[in-house]
């Protein structure tokens, strides 16, 4: 598998990285590094999340291998909004942000590096059903979402499961596995190399023979020293081929210009959302 060019040259080496406790995203990434374009015009963050608050919950949906890694800059931009909403989040409280993977039908390899840690904010759905996937976005309290780009589908969901995410979800974003999406109205951009260092982390094959586990650093717990985390990416390592990150890595490489990513996206409303959902893991 060819690594993700470009992406190393913002480290010195990786042990430096991990012996900087940079993995964890409060410390690696900034609002800052972030290009954001709405509609043509130069918008922000906060643009991107209207009214964004400390009790806002982002999640993503996921259904072929390593699909997450196409909203890489949506995800990361999500996670500064949540610290910037409450800033003690990244000093005092050091916690992982209220971010939510949910793959649909199986696994399709981890995405903790990204900081979807403990692995309960990784929810694995044994099923492709609907009703069971929002069930579970609801369950989680989920106010922000990302719908991988589906054919809308009508579908009968159990009662009051489908109003209770019209009440509670505010902003609804459509993507691609591959980073870009058609008509899109969203454009982000990094503008920093450290924005692709979770995709680089997420797609490195794993050496069982040989896990990398650095300890803390500066009294804060990082969950590449827990042995929880470790075992985590083991068991998901099997969720997906060598052929198919090999695949995902091609794909990945084939968007960066210099070592950064331009990602497209498209806003929809909640209805919309809650029916290309209907399609997650059918279609993928």
């Amino acid at each position: 598998m060819r690594p993700l060019q470009g992406v190393g040259a913002a480290f010195q080496s990786d042990r430096e990285a991990q012996a900087g406790g940079e993995m964890h995203v409060l410390s690696l990434l900034s609002t800052a590094m972030f290009k954001v374009d709405i509609d043509g015009v130069s918008a922000s963050i906060s643009d991107l999340f209207p009214d964004w608050t400390t009790l806002d919950r982002f999640g993503v949906v996921i259904d072929e291998p390593f699909g997450g890694i196409g909203a890489s800059h949506l995800i990361q931009s999500a996670m500064m909004a949540y610290y910037d909403a409450k800033p003690s989040r990244r000093t005092s409280l050091t916690v992982y942000p209220e971010v939510y993977a949910f793959h649909v039908g199986k696994g399709y390899g981890a995405h903790a590096p990204y900081d979807f840690w403990p692995a309960r904010r990784e929810v694995i759905l044994k099923t492709s059903d609907p009703r069971e996937v929002l069930d579970a976005i609801n369950d989680r309290g989920i106010t922000r979402i990302a719908i991988p780009d589906r054919p809308q589908r009508d579908v009968i969901h159990r009662p009051k499961e489908a109003e209770a995410a019209l009440d509670r979800i505010a902003s609804a974003y459509v993507y691609g596995a591959g980073g870009r999406v058609q008509n899109p109205d969203v454009w982000i951009e990094g503008v920093d190399r450290r924005t692709e260092y979770n995709a680089m982390q997420t797609l490195r094959p794993l050496r069982k023979d040989k896990v990398s586990k650095p300890a803390s650093t500066a009294n804060r717990p990082i969950k590449e020293a827990d042995d929880d985390y470790q075992k985590w990416l083991v068991e998901r390592d099997a969720d997906v081929t060598s052929a198919q990150r090999a695949a995902s890595s091609a794909t990945r490489n084939a968007l960066l210009q210099n070592g950064l990513a331009r990602e497209s996206y498209r806003r929809v409303g909640i209805k919309e959302a809650i029916r290309r959902l209907a399609s997650a893991g059918l279609t993928g």
